[in-house]
């Protein structure tokens, strides 16, 4: 969010800033270490601009294991940005390496060069790296970032690789059964045109559909054309997106999984944001987009909670935030002191469920696929041919 800032700073007078912060309290916290006298904070919300980089794609796990490679061999902050800048060959990245530069020498810190440069950096990298800033640890935040993407991209990297062959045998085996319903049924259905009577039932109705495609071409496929428009219209608009994951999430099987992996990303990420220094209130509201829409009141409900005195555990109980297992671990987490290692425990022990149960999921559906669309085009193969069997018969 945006704020406009009206503060004060030697003999420069009254000076009208904007700042991108998560909330008040972060923006006097920008001002303040700015050496501003903040006067007066208003929240501006502002039209959505789409910046030049949203054309190219930033390797942010590669520059952070860069940058981190680097500042661990002693260079400066300021050194290794100029380093990565100066081997860079891609001009859009190294327009905005430049920038982050640019703004270093300004007196910035890192966070604020992240977000004033083309690139839209993900909030919660720029979290991370202005909590390191308060700590002096920004070797520990990039090393955590990248093993939280490492393990996020591992994870969808599985998922993906399993899905792969179900989608392609279900891909191919719905072309064969269009194939099969456009093109052959309806030049068999002149064959058995003059013995439509004395055919099965189901035979009957399978030439039926045959003719009726072979009469209607046209106005089928302008039919299609308007279907397929319409369902790609409809997924370009948020209220159908939100109704259709509301309805995968009711599914019986697949929706307590999909709960389970909106957890583990919610852990993971909040845990790497405590273990940066960064206060819990903060790091719940800068997570809260990863949560699936229907969890985000219940969040905002955990954090006035835990704002009013209330230990993390309880609230999040409270809120259906935690299972049974991750509210022990929190517990635990809350007598040690060391809640954000535990959140990333409660996250670990969450993907290596959801590996399991993938693997698992896949291994049975791929043979049950494989069986219906089997019995689906080796039933309409049979329905041509069953009227040729039946004149062979007679003739016999």
């Amino acid at each position: 969010m945006r704020f406009e800032v009206k503060a004060l700073r030697g003999n420069e007078g009254m000076i009208a800033l904007m700042l991108d912060a998560i909330d008040v309290a972060d923006a006097t916290a920008q001002a303040v270490a700015q050496n501003y006298t903040v006067i007066s904070i208003k929240a501006k919300r502002s039209m959505l601009v789409l910046k030049k980089s949203s054309n190219y794609k930033f390797p942010l796990v590669l520059f952070s294991q860069e940058l981190l490679a680097l500042l661990d061999a002693g260079l400066a902050l300021v050194e290794a940005l100029e380093t990565l800048a100066e081997k860079e060959l891609r001009p859009e990245i190294k327009k905005t390496l430049k920038q982050i530069v640019d703004h270093l020498y300004e007196g910035h810190p890192l966070s604020y060069g992240l977000q004033h440069s083309d690139f839209n950096f993900p909030p919660l990298y720029v979290a991370a790296v202005r909590a390191s800033e308060k700590t002096g640890a920004l070797s520990e935040a990039l090393s955590r970032y990248v093993t939280y993407q490492s393990q996020m991209d591992g994870i969808r990297q599985k998922v993906v690789s399993a899905s792969i062959y179900p989608a392609l045998l279900a891909g191919v085996g719905g072309l064969v059964m269009i194939f099969l319903m456009l093109y052959v049924v309806p030049r068999f259905s002149h064959i058995y045109a003059d013995i439509g009577g004395d055919l099965p039932f189901m035979s009957r109705m399978l030439i039926g559909w045959g003719q009726l495609i072979s009469d209607h071409s046209d106005q089928l496929m302008i039919v299609i054309v308007l279907v397929t428009g319409s369902l790609a219209f409809l997924f370009t608009r948020p209220s159908f997106k939100q109704w259709l994951t509301l309805a995968i999430w009711r599914l019986p099987t697949i929706g307590p999984r999909l709960h389970l992996y909106q957890l583990a990303r919610f852990y993971r990420s909040l845990g790497m944001l405590l273990r940066g220094g960064m206060p819990v209130v903060t790091a719940l509201q800068m997570v809260a987009d990863l949560l699936q829409i229907s969890l985000r009141d219940q969040l905002d409900m955990a954090a006035e909670s835990i704002r009013e005195g209330m230990s993390i555990s309880l609230s999040m109980e409270q809120n259906g935030l935690t299972t049974p297992i991750a509210l022990r671990m929190l517990r635990v987490g809350e007598r040690t002191g060391k809640m954000g290692e535990m959140m990333e425990r409660i996250a670990s022990f969450y993907e290596e469920e959801m590996a399991r149960w993938v693997e698992r999921f896949t291994k049975l559906f791929e043979p049950l696929l494989m069986v219906f669309i089997g019995l689906m085009i080796g039933g309409i193969v049979v329905l041509m041919y069953f009227p040729i069997f039946e004149l062979a018969g007679s003739i016999q």
